[in-house]
């Protein structure tokens, strides 16, 4: 059986990309590995957040649109991204997100203690202490290796139809049953981190797209064969799949799953830093070939931000 072996990014509208880069890389701690523009609408930022090195597992990405209207979290989309950290340093978090004036709340989840926290535009986050998982070893502000965020813990999902979602994630993508609490059926892949789903079993008010939700989740393939497997496989299934899509550093295909959530399937491969070393990721504009000839344009209409040490 063909499985996929856990999420490969999550990518989310927000608001101003200064907001955005002060809250995921001042506060959070996260690398801007990646600064280049939506392939579908140049006219604005596409930014990745990762570990170091951008693995699949940690990154989450953004759409800044400054003028879209706010969305509503509900139905059809991801209601919560997790985050994984080291063990022992959920107290280091508390005393970070106090310290930016972040509400947050402490609930626990299949006997896990979480701290949930929204991000400047609206976008329900938590935070999980777990062995599994690299350490991440960027540093950045008061941000350490020993308690910074290695990755995704996994999402929470919110469908329309929450048992057809958790048949499509179980019986084609492979994940794993893992348990049941009445309110969440816990599902599991093999990767050590993006690899938790909590699917919601009852359906909410549906959401909308807007400033503050996630766009769509993205699952991994091991590479470009792995992921036209993965095409042939979901239109045989009934799903209606786009075409494989050249996004410079992943190939990417897409469809709706019954419950309303929009899937993408990305490569690992060829990752981040194939355009600019790995030690310069995430500094200078980059764009795709066909965008090249409109960079200055581009450079004026996109507004300007910076990464900024908060401490």
């Amino acid at each position: 059986m063909t499985k996929t072996s856990g999420i490969h990014h999550i990518t989310a509208i927000v608001g101003h990309p200064q907001e955005n880069v002060d809250f995921y890389a001042g506060i959070l701690g996260l690398r801007l590995v990646k600064q280049t523009v939506n392939f579908d609408d140049p006219s604005t930022y596409h930014l990745y957040f990762g570990d170091r090195s951008g693995k699949p597992g940690t990154i989450v990405t953004f759409f800044p649109w400054t003028r879209a209207p706010q969305g509503k979290i509900g139905t059809g989309q991801v209601g919560i991204t997790s985050y994984v950290v080291p063990k022992g340093s959920l107290s280091f978090w508390k005393r970070r997100l106090g310290k930016f004036d972040i509400p947050y709340v402490t609930t626990k989840r299949f006997g896990d203690t979480y701290l949930q926290f929204n991000d400047p535009h609206g976008l329900q986050l938590e935070i999980v202490e777990r062995e599994e998982g690299e350490i991440n070893s960027w540093t950045f502000g008061d941000v350490t290796p020993e308690v910074g965020i290695k990755g995704f813990n996994g999402a929470v999902l919110f469908s329309r139809y929450p048992d057809k979602t958790a048949a499509l994630l179980e019986k084609v993508m492979g994940l794993k049953f893992i348990e049941e609490d009445g309110e969440f059926i816990r599902l599991r892949s093999s990767a050590n981190i993006g690899n938790i789903i909590d699917l919601k079993t009852t359906s909410i008010k549906k959401g909308q797209m807007g400033v503050g939700t996630v766009h769509h989740i993205a699952w991994r393939a091991i590479d470009e064969h792995d992921q036209l497997q993965w095409r042939k496989k979901l239109v045989a299934k009934g799903y209606h799949v786009t075409p494989v899509l050249d996004r410079n550093y992943f190939k990417s295909i897409y469809f709706q799953e019954h419950g309303g959530i929009l899937f993408e399937m990305a490569t690992d491969t060829p990752g981040f830093s194939h355009d600019e070393s790995k030690e310069t990721m995430g500094q200078q504009l980059k764009l795709p070939s066909q965008f090249e000839q409109y960079r200055e344009r581009l450079k004026r209409y996109l507004p300007p931000f910076q990464v900024r040490d908060l401490d």
